[in-house]
């Protein structure tokens, strides 16, 4: 008697893959959020030009605000006249957020009237922006100068540092980009950490509201932020 023959096995499916940047944008225009990359020592992030498409990457509410991210000049113009500070400091926030690639909070002006897309970022009176890019992924952000942003990871899990851990952690709807071939993706020589988190009062005084990568290796919060002011206002 022949032994029995065992049915042939249908191969799985592909494992799943990074995209590129030409995918990457693509997904944006069609409005979905795809995962970026960020150098050393920060984690990624989760992007879209909706916040509801942010929200839902990272499976919590769709209405629950988000960071508008504030790596294009016109989205900063737009902006500017809608803080609560002097305009002498208006400078030194755009030192915040490209320079020092921090999430900001600033205070809005009393009355101001809003375009409705700065509304996913605005609660309490307050706006968040969030100034980190990797400059490797100037060419796709500068296509899309609207974009929400948060840390890259689902509730109550912590943001991922390298594309392995974002293609395990969200679904297949939503991409993740392949970091350029730059050395930013390796590992880093300290644990990555999402950005540090500042708020800017209406006289300009700094605050930390959530520590990050950034402050880290300076202990107590008031050796970071008298080291941080120095460095912004002192211009």
């Amino acid at each position: 008697m022949n032994p029995p023959v065992n049915p042939p096995v249908a191969p799985g499916p592909a494992p799943r893959a990074a995209v590129g940047p030409d995918r990457a944008g693509r997904e944006l225009l069609a409005g979905r959020a795809v995962v970026l990359p960020n150098p050393a020592p920060l984690t990624h992030v989760v992007a879209a030009t909706t916040a509801p498409a942010v929200n839902g990457a990272k499976g919590r509410p769709a209405d629950q605000p988000v960071a508008l991210w504030a790596h294009h000049a016109d989205t900063l113009d737009a902006l500017a006249g809608l803080w609560d500070l002097a305009p002498a400091h208006h400078a030194p926030v755009r030192h915040l957020l490209a320079g020092e690639h921090l999430t900001v909070l600033l205070p809005v002006r009393p009355g101001a009237v809003r375009p409705s897309w700065s509304d996913p970022a605005v609660k309490d009176g307050w706006m968040l922006l969030f100034g980190a890019y990797w400059e490797p992924l100037r060419p796709l952000l500068d296509a899309h100068p609207l974009l929400y942003v948060s840390s890259a990871n689902r509730t109550g899990l912590p943001p991922v540092a390298d594309a392995a851990g974002a293609l395990a952690m969200f679904p297949p709807t939503v991409s993740v980009l392949r970091p350029p071939d730059r050395g930013g993706d390796g590992p880093a020589p300290t644990a990555r950490q999402a950005t540090t988190t500042v708020r800017v009062l209406p006289g300009g005084e700094l605050r930390l509201h959530r520590p990050g990568a950034q402050d880290r290796a300076y202990g107590p919060a008031d050796a970071y932020l008298r080291d941080l002011y120095a460095r912004t206002f002192g211009r």
